[in-house]
């Protein structure tokens, strides 16, 4: 558990307290861009393989028992996590946007629901598993991902406000971190049309196939079925 521990730290550590905070700024200027992304990447591959490693051969105690009716729930709850992350590939990401609002441009299609739609499916993944598993390795290991999303956040916003303070004012006032947040205090509005077909298709289709291979892929069937 310990190793477990020590290499989620590592994890957050390098992607937040190196890639977020002004040591970028250091090593970009030592390294160059380039070379600080090959670096950034190593780092980034090494970690994640150490961490997973750690967490298959850490002792676990757990906490709580999910029943499956909370277990059923959870996996409903995963078909908007796939959906967030799939529609940050397939739609602006929030650089793009800050971008676009140069010109007075309107934040658009996932935009509406959130800024952050690859940081809030990984947080709502993050804490479906913990919900799910209830043990002390389960808790460190997606509250390392967890933690990295939620404090990437604020580290992105901070970014924009300093690139384009007058663009970053204008998608702060129309968008929101909290899903559906803007909407629901009228500072935007829902447009399915905008979002489209192909983030929710392909979405649904990874939910479904990860569903399916589940047991397979991670050992672990996510609901019982008998």
């Amino acid at each position: 558990m310990a190793e477990l521990l020590i290499a989620a730290l590592v994890w957050v550590g390098i992607h937040v307290g190196l890639a977020g905070t002004s040591l970028r700024g250091v090593a970009v200027r030592a390294l160059g861009q380039r070379g600080f992304m090959i670096g950034f990447s190593l780092l980034s591959v090494a970690s994640i393989i150490w961490l997973v490693q750690a967490y298959a051969a850490a002792g676990t105690t757990p906490w709580w028992y999910a029943p499956n009716a909370l277990r059923w729930c959870l996996v409903a709850l995963m078909l908007p996590a796939f959906i967030l992350v799939v529609a940050a590939y397939t739609q602006p990401n929030p650089t793009a946007v800050g971008q676009k609002l140069l010109a007075n441009a309107e934040p658009r299609g996932i935009q509406r629901i959130t800024r952050h739609p690859m940081m809030s499916g990984v947080c709502l993944w993050a804490l479906i598993h913990i919900a799910g598993n209830g043990d002390s390795a389960s808790t460190a290991f997606f509250g390392a991902f967890l933690l990295t999303a939620a404090l990437g956040m604020p580290s992105i916003d901070a970014k924009l406000a300093v690139r384009d303070p007058a663009g970053w004012r204008r998608l702060a006032e129309r968008t929101s971190v909290l899903p559906f947040g803007a909407i629901l205090a009228g500072r935007n509005r829902l447009s399915l049309r905008e979002i489209g077909w192909l983030a929710p298709l392909l979405g649904l289709l990874l939910w479904a196939a990860v569903l399916h291979f589940h047991q397979k892929l991670f050992g672990v069937a996510p609901v019982a079925l008998g």
